[in-house]
């Protein structure tokens, strides 16, 4: 019992001392999807703040691919010790575990939560080329023409608001999977498909400069941002409120106190101006919750999400 009890203390303190000393290396960030994304575009918006606050530099590696499921792996089987991060969007966190029979990591046992960095609406876009000005054109050209109907996804999230889009308006829409949201927005600007479901942050731009057309946002009520655009009820489909977030995890078993550290940058960070500056451009809240406020949010995304796939009969292998 004597030596179970140092064993205990000396691994405590040398947790502890590692806390204190932390961070000591550069940190990486392990993103889900490519370059040009809206995941990858906001942590690049968080890096130079972070890196500030934490006195370290911090390493961005895209893993895209599998709905985020190749990074997510990657992340949850990492060194629990401060030095590897996951962005963690409502995707892989909340929308796989809901869509997918089985997965190699789990969201809430396999991850610890540091901070939500933001939330946003999504954004529905068309080619502008299409005779498409409305929800209710959208609807009606899909149906009429059922083999070019089709749309660009890259995470579950997308996939899983699109689908509802289909159950609540009776229409076909093929998806057509890339690796992410910048590369979805750059198919619907080149004509290659009719349309996606998107984040802000890569649409902004091409919204602006008219190479993409936007439609309706999925927040309850008009979105600041873009207050010509109508709420996805005020378009005609009712029940298609969709919030969505991203946020920082570490994985399980990293220490609290380390954490605790990186959750009071991130909360620090977000209400930088620099910050609240880029992320007001893209239409972002910013958030920078407690790790027991993301926890809880997670669990009840997960709940939520998990009744929608039931009900619109998604489930992938």
């Amino acid at each position: 019992m004597v030596r179970l009890c140092i064993a205990v203390l000396a691994a405590l303190f040398s947790t502890l001392a590692a806390a204190q000393d932390y961070p000591s290396k550069p940190i990486r960030v392990i993103v889900g999807y490519s370059a040009g994304g809206g995941n990858d575009i906001i942590v690049r918006v968080m890096v130079p703040e972070l890196s500030k606050g934490l006195g370290q530099s911090i390493v961005v590696e895209n893993k895209p691919g599998a709905q985020s499921i190749i990074a997510a792996e990657l992340a949850a089987k990492s060194a629990p010790d401060g030095y590897t991060l996951f962005m963690g969007p409502s995707g892989p966190m909340t929308i796989n575990p809901a869509t997918y029979s089985k997965l190699p990591y789990d969201p809430q046992r396999d991850f610890a939560p540091v901070s939500m960095i933001c939330s946003f609406p999504l954004i529905v876009t068309v080619d502008p080329k299409l005779p498409v000005k409305s929800v209710k054109e959208l609807i009606a050209y899909a149906k009429a023409n059922p083999g070019k109907a089709n749309y660009a996804s890259s995470a579950g999230i997308f996939q899983i608001t699109t689908e509802m889009f289909k159950q609540r308006t009776g229409t076909q829409i093929e998806m057509i999977p890339y690796k992410g949201s910048g590369e979805s927005v750059q198919a619907v600007a080149a004509g290659q498909v009719m349309m996606t479901i998107v984040d802000p942050p890569p649409a902004t731009g091409p919204l602006k400069s008219g190479t993409i057309r936007g439609l309706a946002v999925t927040s309850p009520q008009r979105h600041p941002r873009w207050p010509d655009l109508p709420t996805m009820a005020e378009a005609g489909v009712p029940d298609m409120e969709v919030p969505v977030w991203t946020a920082f995890f570490a994985p399980a078993r990293t220490p609290a106190a380390i954490v605790a550290r990186l959750q009071k940058e991130v909360a620090r960070v977000v209400q930088t101006p620099e910050v609240r500056e880029r992320f007001d451009a893209m239409g972002l809240k910013p958030e920078g919750s407690t790790s027991a406020e993301l926890a809880r949010v997670v669990a009840q995304d997960i709940k939520k999400w998990t009744a929608v796939a039931k009900a619109a009969n998604i489930k992938n292998n």
